[in-house]
C-alpha cells in the first residue's frame, strides 16, 4: 500500500490485528492503477477527517467516527478504481482473470475458507476466513496474500510478456465484525460490477463466487 493510502485507511499509532478465526474482507489492486493525484485527494481528506476525530472527546464515538470514515474513504477509494479510464487493466483479459479466479479457488479448504470474491478490471474483492493449522494458530492474511499476489504476479506475467510489479504491494483489508456485516459486505462484492456498469446482473459477471449457504 502506498503512503497515501496508508494515510487513507489506517492510524499510524495503531497495530494492524488479525483476530483468531475472523472473517476478512480484502481488496487488492493492480500496480499504478490509480493516479497519483486521485490518492492525493483522498489523502488530504483523510487528514481533514483526522483532525476533526482528534476534537471528539468521547472515545466510543470517536472510534466509531472513525469507523464509518474508514469506510467513506474505502468507498471513495473503490470507486476511483472502477471509474479508471488510465492506467493497466489486465484483469480484464480472461486468460489473466481466469489466473487469479483458479488461484482464489485453490487456496480454499486449504489456507482459507473462500465465502466470496470479484475479479474487476483492475482489482479484485476477496471475502475468507483463514483456517486454523495444525499448530492451533490460524493462516496469517499476509502470508496468504503475498503467496497468491507473488504467483499470480509471476504467471500473468508470463502471459502478459511482461516484466515488472504487477500488484499493488499492500491490500486494504477490514475484519467483519457480524453476520449482518458480513452480508452487506458480500452484496457489496457482488454487485460492484453492476454498479461499475459492467453488467446488468450479478450472473452477467463471470468472475464473481459466491459460496452457496
Amino acid at each position: 500500500m502506498s503512503k497515501l493510502e496508508y494515510q487513507l485507511f489506517y492510524r499510524r499509532n495503531l497495530p494492524h490485528l488479525q483476530p483468531p478465526g475472523a472473517t476478512i474482507f480484502i481488496t487488492f489492486r493492480l500496480a499504478n492503477s490509480i493516479p497519483i493525484f486521485v490518492l492525493e485527494q483522498l489523502a488530504e481528506e483523510a487528514r481533514q477527517v483526522e483532525v476533526r476525530l482528534a476534537r471528539i472527546n468521547d472515545l466510543k464515538e470517536r472510534t466509531h467516527q472513525a469507523s464509518l470514515a474508514r469506510r467513506q474513504a474505502f468507498g471513495k477509494w473503490d470507486k476511483a478504481m472502477d471509474l479508471a479510464h488510465e492506467g493497466p487493466f489486465w484483469l480484464r483479459e480472461p486468460q489473466i482473470a481466469s489466473l487469479v479466479a483458479e488461484s482464489l479457488r485453490h487456496r480454499d479448504g486449504q489456507v482459507y475458507d473462500l465465502l466470496a470474491f470479484c475479479i474487476m478490471p483492475n482489482h479484485a474483492h476477496l471475502v475468507c476466513t483463514p483456517l486454523r493449522q495444525s499448530d492451533d494458530s490460524y493462516y496469517a492474511l499476509s502470508e496468504i496474500m503475498h503467496s497468491l499476489k507473488r504467483y499470480t504476479a509471476r504467471q500473468a506475467n508470463l502471459l502478459l510478456c511482461r516484466e515488472g510489479d504487477f500488484w499493488q504491494h499492500e491490500n486494504y483489508d477490514h475484519v467483519v465484525r457480524n453476520e449482518e456485516e458480513l452480508s452487506r459486505i458480500i452484496n457489496y462484492v457482488l454487485d460492484n460490477p453492476i454498479k461499475a456498469g459492467f453488467a446488468q446482473n450479478r450472473e452477467d459477471w463471470k468472475w464473481s463466487y459466491c459460496k452457496a449457504n
